[in-house]
């Protein structure tokens, strides 16, 4: 298998990309700073925006783990919306690292946590065009892609214990009544969805045990 881990170099790219590693899966990181990945790992330099249908051809699977910077939090969608074009009619599957704010907090799914949050939190700019960037997503047929959101605090530092939960697009807490995953965690699942392939054209999440 091979796949290519846009923002490889980033928090949660880093620990995916190490998971991928670990696993003697075929990885190339693609960054705009190879000098800050911390492995040594091929790589293609090159802007996310500037990547074509040719830079991703044969690779099996993409995972976007991009993370725009402050104040251009459009790019969440606008990002998400280039991968599709440049993917369509391919066979390469794209994964995509999400947000928690997309996820329903009802059994019955009339509410999402984004619904929520007021305009004027600092957080929202980003949680509202990673939402957008799924209901793109949901509107495409010609790409395989699954979206996966981390539980509502998303642990840099958290351990790596090895095991996980897997729901649907439903917010739910660990057997400690916390949502929260690590990313180290979170890399587990994400990359035994880019093996296993079960969730296609799927909104599931992850949280800890």
């Amino acid at each position: 298998m091979k796949i290519a881990i846009i923002g490889a170099a980033g928090q949660a790219g880093s620990f995916i990309l190490k998971e991928a590693l670990n696993r003697g899966i075929d990885a190339t990181a693609i960054v705009r700073h190879p000098e800050k990945l911390t492995i040594e790992v091929p790589y293609l330099q090159k802007d996310l925006f500037d990547l074509t249908t040719q830079d991703l051809a044969g690779f099996d699977a993409v995972i976007d783990a991009f993370n725009a910077p402050r104040g251009k939090e459009e790019l969440h969608q606008t990002s998400v919306d280039h991968l599709l074009t440049i993917l369509s009619g391919t066979d390469t599957r794209l994964l995509i690292v999400g947000g928690a704010s997309s996820l329903f907090l009802d059994d019955a799914k009339s509410q999402r946590m984004i619904d929520g949050v007021p305009s004027s939190a600092p957080f929202y700019p980003v949680a509202h065009n990673m939402y957008l960037s799924l209901i793109d997503l949901k509107k495409n047929q010609e790409v395989d892609w699954t979206y996966i959101s981390p539980a509502a605090y998303f642990d840099p530092h958290g351990e790596r214990t090895g095991s996980y939960q897997l729901n649907d697009d439903r917010l739910i807490k660990n057997a400690a009544g916390e949502s929260e995953i690590s990313m180290a965690d979170y890399a587990i699942a994400m990359i035994d969805e880019v093996e296993q392939g079960k969730h296609l054209k799927e909104h599931i999440s992850v949280v800890s045990r």
